[in-house]
């Protein structure tokens, strides 16, 4: 096996670039990502194993050209795609991080409301992609509560099942779930849209990354960015003055959060299972 040089160099020489330096930086749990200086510019390159993650970079590069295409967001562009020895890559343009404006917030909000008004005519996708390393299926399917209960929470149930964890009543639980999603058109969404998946970019502008993108219900967006915080209520404040929520939509918070729970369950155990139930639990009672 070649070093991880040797790899990068290969993947320079693929693209036309002679290597100069290389650094990590942060990639999560799945992908190896560097940042590599070459005698004309600074790239970052995403690594993961092609047999492990099939489709993956794939899948991304789709995600990015469809929110760049779509939204007033800054979003990397792709550069290249390909494979060196068993190791799949993505050659993305380089943003340095920089500090937020002092109208950042709001100008979130804004633009995820007007990333959020691009519909389509069905929920779902011309491909699938992945959520985290999980793979993500986007069937063609017209209702959004059939696509959410049937097409986001029943696969991930099913893979907890799997993985040895219980529960009790799901068919009830989907009938409930199902009476109180809003009948929305679908919404082209970011689709794994937590603190660590947007960035500032050196303009102070907000830029997004690793999207799990889809056409589906938008509370889905919503809910996730209050999962695990980082986003100011400014950026609430704002999307609601641009594309008002469903009535009701705070008491659907947990319902649209736990289908990244879920996926959280399945990734990485069960310190999640106990937020998990106590959702069921809300509407079963």
């Amino acid at each position: 096996m070649n070093s991880k040089r040797e790899i990068l160099e290969r993947i320079c020489s693929n693209i036309k670039f002679n290597l100069k330096s290389f650094s990590a930086l942060s990639g999560g749990d799945i992908n190896e990502v560097y940042l590599i200086e070459t005698i004309a510019d600074k790239l970052v390159v995403k690594l993961n194993y092609t047999a492990k993650f099939p489709g993956m970079f794939e899948a991304e590069a789709k995600g990015l050209q469809l929110l760049k295409s779509k939204s007033n967001f800054v979003v990397p562009e792709v550069f290249y795609l390909g494979e060196v020895e068993e190791y799949a890559y993505l050659v993305m343009e380089y943003i340095e991080q920089g500090k937020p404006r002092a109208d950042f917030s709001s100008e979130f909000g804004k633009k995820l409301a007007e990333l959020h008004q691009n519909s389509n005519s069905h929920f779902g996708l011309n491909h699938s992609n992945y959520i985290g390393s999980l793979p993500q299926k986007n069937p063609r399917i017209v209702k959004a509560n059939d696509f959410y209960v049937y097409h986001r929470l029943a696969p991930q149930f099913e893979l907890a099942q799997k993985n040895g964890f219980i529960f009790n009543n799901l068919e009830k639980f989907y009938r409930k779930a199902m009476e109180v999603i809003p009948d929305e058109a679908p919404s082209l969404i970011h689709g794994d849209l937590w603190g660590g998946n947007y960035m500032t970019n050196l303009n102070g502008k907000p830029v997004l990354i690793d999207p799990a993108v889809v056409y589906a219900p938008r509370e889905m967006d919503l809910a996730m960015m209050q999962l695990f915080g980082g986003f100011d209520q400014a950026v609430f404040e704002a999307y609601q003055q641009h594309f008002p929520l469903v009535e009701n939509w705070k008491s659907r918070i947990e319902l649209f959060q736990l289908y990244y729970l879920l996926v959280h369950l399945n990734l990485f155990g069960s310190s999640y299972l106990s937020s998990v139930n106590k959702i069921i639990k809300k509407y079963l009672d």
